[in-house]
């Protein structure tokens, strides 16, 4: 049965990130052109034909037309394909810390909402990668529901062991850390280094790892992963921004997914 679960965590998952990366660029285009984009259906951003069904498969589709549209073979690039495959992993890692037999229905409730909080700063981490930009409606929604799941968590923690002034520092400290360097950041450098969404994204990542710790790990995994892939493409070109939400987003569901086994070697 738990691997049922995970493979439906997995189709549901590539379907989302499939959703999401379409409904940024539809934003996006909405945005910046006069005419807005009225078809509810899918369609090609550079052709306007509508897309037919089996070509809005999640990663089947994007490999059966190697990554271009049917109609007028222009490049549809490869945010598509990472974001059906880059959700799909977060959902399946962060199911592997679920077990579908041995919780509470509280405990459901808070799995389903980190699902949904996962989706949503994985649309941020898309609309980032692709615009450079960071849409503040998201952000806050983003945050709402960091706060909700911090409580649905302290509510759990309190319901097998007594009050401790650790549920209350922790959290407050994890965003000091993680938000609060990047706003320094921010401020300092007025916006050259970092966004103005980036710290309001690393408050929402705090609030929901709400361990110092867990949001030290994220600092220096999205760092490191920025690193990594960017700096090669650079080229000397030192005024060229990096964005960071990605990486903050990859590195919060890799910490997320092991936090049981980080907390217990803290």
């Amino acid at each position: 049965m738990q691997i049922v679960f995970y493979v439906i965590l997995f189709i549901v998952g590539a379907c989302l990130g499939s959703f999401l990366c379409c409904q940024a660029r539809r934003l996006h285009y909405n945005t910046t052109h006069k005419s807005k984009l009225r078809s509810s259906r899918s369609i090609c951003l550079h052709c306007h034909k509508q897309l037919k069904w089996y070509d809005n498969l999640p990663i089947i589709s994007w490999l059966a037309l190697r990554g271009k549209c049917r109609f007028c073979r222009h490049s549809i690039g490869w945010a598509e394909l990472l974001s059906e495959l880059g959700l799909a992993i977060a959902f399946l890692l962060l199911g592997t810390c679920f077990d579908i037999n041995t919780t509470s229905p509280l405990s459901w409730i808070l799995f389903i909402l980190t699902l949904v909080y996962t989706t949503i700063i994985t649309f941020l981490a898309i609309y980032d990668g692709l615009y450079g930009e960071l849409p503040t409606v998201f952000l806050i929604i983003a945050i709402i529901i960091a706060c909700i799941i911090l409580a649905l968590n302290t509510t759990i923690t309190l319901s097998t062991t007594p009050f401790s002034t650790n549920l209350i520092w922790q959290p407050v400290a994890s965003v000091a850390l993680l938000g609060g360097l990047y706003l320094l950041l921010y401020l300092i450098s007025k916006g050259k280094w970092v966004g103005d969404g980036d710290w309001l994204l690393c408050v929402s990542i705090a609030i929901v790892l709400g361990h110092p710790w867990l949001a030290l790990f994220v600092l220096f995994l999205s760092n490191f992963l920025a690193c990594l892939v960017m700096l090669p493409t650079l080229k000397g070109n030192t005024r060229r921004r990096i964005h960071f939400g990605p990486f903050l987003v990859i590195a919060f569901v890799i910490v997320l997914s092991v936090a049981n086994n980080l907390q217990s070697m803290l």
